[in-house]
Parts: C-alpha cells; structure tokens; sequence
C-alpha cells in the first residue's frame, strides 16, 4: 500500500490517499475546502489512474470532513463510513462552521460506521480499524501491518498529542488510547498524524514528552 499526503485548508490538515498496486484507494480525512484543492486532489487520482472505493474519516472535526461532499459528488456511489460516536461531531459542523470562516461548508451524510476489529478492505488491501478517542469521542486510526503504516489522525503527533479541551474530547482517554492502540504496535510503524510531518512509534515511545 502507498501512502499519499496532501495539506490542505487554514488548519494545515493533512489528507492521505491509500492506493495499491490494483489501482483501488482509498480517501481519508479530505480537508480539501476550495476549488484549488479539490481539484489537486482530483487530478492526483486522475493522472494515477486510480479507483476510489472508499472514503474514510479518522474523526469528524471540521478540518477533516471539508471535502467530504466532494468527494462523494465526484465519485457517486463512494461508501463513506465514520465511527457511529462521532456522528453528533459530524452532524455539529454546519453549525459553526460560518463562524470559523468556511461559508461554503456542504455537510455529507455517512453510509454505514466503521467496526474496529473488523477488516477494511479496498482493492487488495485490509486495514485494521483501531477505536483511539479521546481527541474525538468517536476517532478510529487505520493500521496497515505489511506497510508497516498507521493513519492516526489527531491522536498522536510528532512530539505532541492531540487536543482534548474540544467537546467530547477527554485527557485520560486520550493517553490510554495512545498506549493501547499505538503503542502496541512496531517501532517502525510510521504514523502518518492528522497535522504535521510523519514520525514512528519507537521515537514517540522514546521521545515525546507527553508520554514520559
């Protein structure tokens, strides 16, 4: 599996594109808002060749569900699945999204929830769902074993973690998530975070100081 990031919107948010050597992919956390960005991440999947089977939320924070409706309008039929606990974050955005400058916020609708412990499949590839709140009531990271790759969302950062002071967002859960779900695995897993450049969990166990 090939990990491809974009950063896109005010916030800096980094969208990835999962694609495997069947042309499948998969879109996660599309923070593409303007034309400008949408169509960088269109022309990406159209000069790729690639097939979109799956569109992905880690968690429903405004940042990460901007090009959601995009995504959807321009690959019709797109199965869009979020965890079930963070359907009331998604469901909130409308509502103060205008406040934070985005007028042209269009609100998308999931297609069925996410089951951690159950595989994710797109083309040739099964991700592992993993439950990680704390940052989001309903946040999931998606793990990849043979790429040694885990999509993390905003649950854990280079040097840092995510934020827990946004509603539904819980300190202590935060941490034993991290410890739970991303430190159980590999050293050289490679997180790829929600905001900010990859890290791994050997030198997140080892360094950060959040996790002391």
């Amino acid at each position: 599996m090939i990990v491809s990031g974009f950063t896109f919107n005010a916030f800096s948010e980094n969208t990835y594109l999962l694609h495997d050597a069947s042309g499948a992919c998969a879109i996660v956390d599309p923070g593409c808002y303007d034309r400008a960005e949408q169509q960088q991440l269109r022309q990406f999947i159209t000069d790729q060749g690639l097939r979109v089977e799956l569109l992905l939320n880690t968690h429903c924070h405004i940042d990460h569900v901007f090009g959601n409706q995009f995504v959807l309008d321009t690959w019709p039929g797109t199965p869009f699945l979020i965890h079930e606990a963070d359907l009331a974050t998604l469901r909130a955005v409308p509502t103060y999204a205008p406040v934070y400058g985005f007028p042209h916020y269009t609100p998308a609708e999931p297609t069925g929830f996410l089951k951690p412990g159950e595989p994710l499949m797109f083309g040739d590839t099964e991700l592992e769902v993993r439950f990680a709140p704390g940052h989001a009531p309903g946040h999931v990271v998606f793990y990849h074993a043979p790429s040694k790759a885990v999509i993390g969302g905003d649950v854990l950062f280079q040097s840092s973690i995510g934020r827990t002071d946004l509603p539904g967002g819980d300190f202590d859960t935060l941490i034993r998530s991290i410890r739970e779900q991303l430190f159980t695995l590999p050293d050289d897993v490679t997180v790829y975070p929600g905001h900010g450049p990859a890290t791994t969990i050997g030198v997140e166990r080892r360094t950060n100081p959040f996790l002391r």
